[in-house]
């Protein structure tokens, strides 16, 4: 992402927020395309669940229309219902986690897709079916091997029991989810293959879904007929330990709201667990964990000014957090002035290892006060 000069924003409706969020819908559309002829002629889905990983989900599925994409998953039947009337009629809205009990009467209004996980969730789908005396469409999960969501491999059985006699339902993909596809290299990957290879061969008639972003970008054996990346998406990277094929969608930077300079044996931040060791010259800043800025970055992480790494000295507070800018020229940050916390100089990745987490709390936590900019 281009380099932003975001003093021009410190103007007009823009003055007074916190911190600047610029979400760069041009990169989404290419991460989406780079996608989609990595697997061609593979179909492309966009999983947008948590608010597309906290971008914005009508913003993010307008771009992804224009792109093609006509595929859209949701984890909660809530984001379905919001997403569904930005949605033209001809895409198809799934729900990840299928329903609970008593969403369905508004799923099947709203046009949406569970994915059933269990027998009593397909119960209850044909049963909509019945009042609605219409067939409806639905996806079925399979666990190979996550334990987490889906029919059980004792559960197949049953399950195809229950379809023999289930005319109401519409069964568009058997799915399942890759829990190691992060790291290509797993032995899980090529376990949950070999196990999904079964269930295909149980439910021969059905095509399959099952690559995310990482198993996108693996053998075409883990493609099946539609994809659906996610993380890859907005930006970052799909496998850990290698170059990030994906174009960063965010940058962010925050406000500096105070600079002062301490002395040798100074206490910062709660609990005074940074003590200074001499003069140090700190610079306050308007954001903290309310923001999405992760109390583990404690006297770990740092932001940037130019290039130049400024480390988070103590603890990071609701609302704010200190920085040592000790390296800068004095005078060079004041009240106002903005630094980078994503960027050129500090990518999603190195934030999350600094705090010990992975991209997609970041992304996920990013907070309202921020003002967003849609490139």
């Amino acid at each position: 992402m281009d380099s932003i000069d975001w003093r021009t924003l410190l103007t007009g409706e823009a003055q007074g927020f916190p911190g600047y969020l610029t979400i760069d819908l041009s990169a989404l559309r290419r991460n989406y395309e780079k996608l989609a002829a990595q697997v061609a002629p593979v179909r492309v889905s966009a999983v947008v669940k948590a608010d597309a990983y906290g971008l914005g989900a009508v913003r993010a599925a307008e771009e992804l229309l224009a792109a093609g994409c006509r595929h859209f998953f949701v984890a909660h039947f809530g984001e379905a219902s919001a997403l569904r009337p930005h949605l033209p009629a001809d895409a198809q809205l799934f729900v990840l986690n299928g329903l609970l009990p008593g969403a369905e009467p508004g799923c099947a209004a709203a046009q949406a897709i569970p994915v059933i996980n269990s027998l009593p969730q397909l119960a209850r789908w044909r049963a909509q079916a019945q009042i609605e005396r219409t067939r409806l469409p639905a996806v079925l999960q399979f666990d190979t091997g996550m334990s987490r969501l889906g029919f059980a491999p004792e559960e197949r059985g049953a399950l195809r029991a229950a379809l023999a006699d289930c005319p109401e339902l519409d069964i568009l993909y058997i799915m399942s989810h890759l829990a190691s596809a992060d790291e290509p290299a797993a032995a899980q990957n090529a376990d949950q293959l070999a196990e999904m290879r079964k269930v295909v061969a149980e439910f021969p008639e059905i095509p399959l879904c099952f690559a995310n972003s990482g198993g996108a970008l693996m053998a075409s054996d883990y493609h099946g007929a539609l994809c659906r990346p996610g993380i890859a998406l907005y930006g970052c990277a799909p496998h850990v330990g290698v170059a990030n094929p994906m174009q960063p969608v965010v940058s962010l930077s925050i406000a500096v709201v105070q600079t002062r300079t301490v002395p040798a044996g100074a206490r910062v931040g709660y609990s005074g667990t940074h003590v200074t060791t001499g003069e140090t010259r700190l610079a306050t800043l308007a954001a903290g964990y309310a923001d999405g800025l992760l109390r583990s970055l404690s006297g770990k992480g740092a932001v940037y000014y130019q290039g130049q790494r400024l480390p988070i000295l103590g603890r990071v507070s609701m609302d704010s957090m200190t920085v040592d800018i000790s390296s800068l020229p004095e005078g060079t940050l004041d009240l106002g002035s903005l630094v980078e916390v994503i960027g050129p100089h500090q990518t999603l990745e190195m934030l999350a290892a600094d705090a010990g987490t992975i991209p997609y709390e970041f992304l996920t936590a990013l907070g309202p006060r921020y003002r967003r900019d849609y490139r």
